[in-house]
């Protein structure tokens, strides 16, 4: 029996990142509380491969509170250290402070556009760019999400990052054209 076509980027060895790719990777993306988590995620992501982080998914859950953004909020110097301390997420010091500044931000943004989604969905009209899937790892509008996010304050969001993001959300639909999850508008 043949295996169905995805993404040549998939492990297909890893039964997680099957279920990441076919369920959840490039698909529209509305909910802030998603959106929130995989911001976040993706910050962690920087000089390492997604997998690696996807890996560790469910420990960052539990050491980021489920990604409930006013506990985030209020993390302290102890609540900092005790993160840079737990060996099932990345301790990367510098990560972990960008994630909790970058939900300072986060939150900033939802008072001024409603919600994040309002906010990130508006750079492309709300609507889903069809991409698929290039050897490229930015794009135009990366650039501009990028250059924003940063001038209201975020770090770690550089091109990169925020195309592999818009890629998870939906914004992008970055399937390959032969890929089982490949909407027919994108074909």
């Amino acid at each position: 029996m043949t295996q169905p076509k995805r993404c040549s980027w998939c492990n297909l060895n890893n039964p997680l990142y099957v279920r990441y790719h076919d369920e959840e990777w490039g698909r529209p993306l509305h909910d802030d509380q998603k959106l929130y988590e995989l911001l976040i995620l993706e910050s962690f992501q920087a000089g390492l491969s997604w997998e690696c982080v996807l890996n560790k998914r469910e420990n960052f859950r539990a050491a980021f509170d489920g990604f409930d953004i006013d506990r985030v909020l209020a993390y302290d110097a102890q609540k900092l250290q005790a993160l840079q301390n737990d060996p099932g997420i990345i301790r990367n010091r510098l990560k972990i402070k960008a994630a909790v500044n970058n939900s300072v931000v986060f939150r900033a943004i939802q008072k001024e556009f409603g919600s994040f989604s309002s906010y990130i969905w508006s750079f492309t009209d709300h609507k889903v760019v069809a991409e698929p899937f290039t050897v490229r790892t930015t794009s135009p509008l990366s650039d501009v999400v990028s250059k924003d996010l940063k001038k209201r304050g975020m770090t770690l969001v550089g091109s990169t990052i925020v195309y592999s993001y818009l890629q998870a959300i939906g914004v992008i639909n970055g399937h390959a054209a032969d890929c089982l999850c490949c909407a027919p508008q994108s074909r």
